[in-house]
């Protein structure tokens, strides 16, 4: 059996789906509270669900049965004002369930972020060398969280600690896909946009605030949901790969590309229309983000990466564009 934490998240859901598809054992814990996050999970045959608060006594008890924790679980809102809740659930629960797996002899799969990397003066490189960790200067407290455990995480390696027999850490960039929706503000770009583009009005995007990018020239490493669990479930496959790897496509492309995507896939003419960006978030905000994938390449890992245009396309047509947007 297999527990994914925040199974019922946006990753996390897809994640738990493709392995009970493939007759994998799944147990989910996550919270629910009272708005539509459970019909991410209505599909999904499950093993069990788990309170967060019940966590610890269940591990105790399904100890032998359980193979792996796949922790997705967090508090993901990079404007998250409260600091100890962001401390609280991102790294102390990180914490505790990578000693629980050392412990155990449990592997141990884990979301790290692309927000690690602050506005990329030290580049996009997923070095996970304790000197190397040390120069990066996230801009938000969620980054921050994120990469304070990268670097409990190589500080416990390199003091040779007990670790779980398998461990990998995934910096996410830029993901969309179906079962964002109980997200909110921090859907992606395509999902906020579609109800604009499906009835052919104009894409709305932020100006640009520097001089140097044009409006609607800020570039993403977009990278389609399918392909991050795609190399979640190649990681449960091949137990001797661990390290710390970014997961994005190679490939950054601009908001404005993200938009010609989603309007050819709906056959809508193009039209965009720039709006000023709130103040609040210009000084964090970041205009260029592209992953550094040649660790996971050289681990191993060969299967290509959607393009945008497939992608947003694929995205469009199963899932947004229909009666159930679930998957």
């Amino acid at each position: 059996m297999i527990l994914v934490t925040g199974g019922a998240g946006f990753i996390g859901s897809n994640i738990t789906a493709t392995l009970a598809e493939r007759g994998t054992a799944v147990a989910v814990c996550d919270r629910f509270r009272t708005a539509d996050k459970w019909r991410n999970l209505a599909k999904v045959a499950l093993r069990d669900v788990v309170a967060p608060e019940e966590l610890s006594s269940w591990l105790d008890t399904h100890t032998a049965e359980l193979e792996a924790i796949v922790h997705m679980g967090a508090i993901s809102s990079t404007t998250e004002p409260n600091v100890d809740l962001i401390m609280e659930v991102n790294f102390r629960l990180s914490m505790q369930l990578w000693r629980w797996c050392a412990l155990h002899g449990k592997r141990f799969i884990y979301a790290s972020s692309a927000a690690t990397y602050g506005a990329g003066e030290q580049g996009f490189d997923d070095d996970s060398s304790l000197e190397a960790l040390a120069k990066l200067r996230p801009l938000n407290a969620y980054g921050w969280s994120k990469h304070l455990f990268d670097r409990w995480v190589a500080g416990e390696l390199a003091e040779g600690a007990a670790r779980p027999p398998q461990w990998a850490g995934l910096k996410f960039f830029n993901v969309y896909g179906p079962n964002e929706y109980h997200k909110g503000g921090m859907q992606s770009v395509v999902a906020q946009k579609y109800p604009l583009a499906a009835v052919g009005k104009a894409l709305t995007l932020f100006r640009s605030h520097r001089p140097d990018v044009p409006d609607g020239g800020q570039k993403r490493d977009f990278v389609y949901v399918g392909d991050c669990v795609s190399v979640v479930s190649w990681l449960l496959e091949h137990p001797g790969v661990n390290g710390l790897f970014n997961l994005g496509t190679g490939h950054a492309r601009t908001f404005e590309d993200l938009g010609r995507a989603l309007y050819a896939a709906l056959d809508q003419p193009f039209e965009v229309e720039y709006v000023a960006m709130p103040e609040v978030i210009r000084p964090n905000y970041q205009y260029f983000t592209e992953a550094s994938m040649e660790r996971l390449r050289q681990a191993g890992y060969s299967r290509p990466f959607t393009s945008l245009v497939d992608g947003v396309r694929e995205y469009v047509e199963r899932y947004l564009s229909k009666p159930d947007r679930f998957r």
